[in-house]
């Protein structure tokens, strides 16, 4: 069983606190022991989110140290930056391209970061970057409210873990009625990073 170490950043409102719980059922079908703290801040009024996920044979604590991350996950392209002291070198992030500004640079306080300036604070420590469209293919598909689940499916493909055991814990996770289109969001995720 191979170990995995996953940061999950976005804001309030994007799924990740969800998308967490789904890659934690998923492992734990597989006989994964699964680890997970979460901090959401200010998320009700679109503040930072993040959760640390663990995925081992056997983990006893859910707090993912400085440089210990193998994933960095995020629905937002700023977060990314902000959890980039948790990725090890050699890391892979997922970066979702979407601008969500926070307080501070809606009210002129600070400045977004361009991408340039995000990608340059990321590749001090990896070149495994993988920029998605997820909230434009997720608006695309039929609701921006699936991003979390296209956002799953890109990190699927970065885990042991069979497209069968995703789908059968996103059909646990979610109401029935919005099953379909959460899949048909989870398959483009896995089409936008296909290894």
């Amino acid at each position: 069983m191979n170990s995995y170490n996953i940061i999950i950043a976005g804001v309030g409102g994007q799924g990740v606190i969800l998308a967490g719980n789904i890659i934690g059922d998923a492992a734990i079908a597989l006989g994964y022991d699964v680890k997970k703290t979460d901090t959401i801040g200010m998320a009700q009024r679109g503040g930072s989110v993040i959760s640390h996920l663990r995925v081992a044979p056997k983990i006893y604590s859910p707090v993912i140290g400085e440089g210990q991350a193998d994933i960095v996950i995020s629905f937002e392209k700023m977060e990314a930056a902000r959890c980039f002291s948790f990725l090890k070198p050699g890391g892979t992030v997922i970066l979702n391209n979407r601008e969500m500004p926070p307080l501070s640079v809606s009210c002129g306080m600070e400045q977004y970061p361009s991408d340039e300036e995000i990608m340059i604070v990321l590749e001090q420590k990896t070149d495994s970057i993988y920029f998605v469209e997820g909230s434009k293919k997720s608006e695309a598909i039929g609701n921006i409210k699936v991003l979390n689940i296209f956002m799953l499916g890109c990190l699927s493909q970065f885990m042991d873990i069979e497209d069968k055991v995703w789908r059968e814990s996103i059909i646990r996770s979610l109401p029935a009625k919005i099953v379909g289109i959460n899949i048909t969001a989870f398959e483009a995720g896995i089409e936008s990073v296909k290894l």
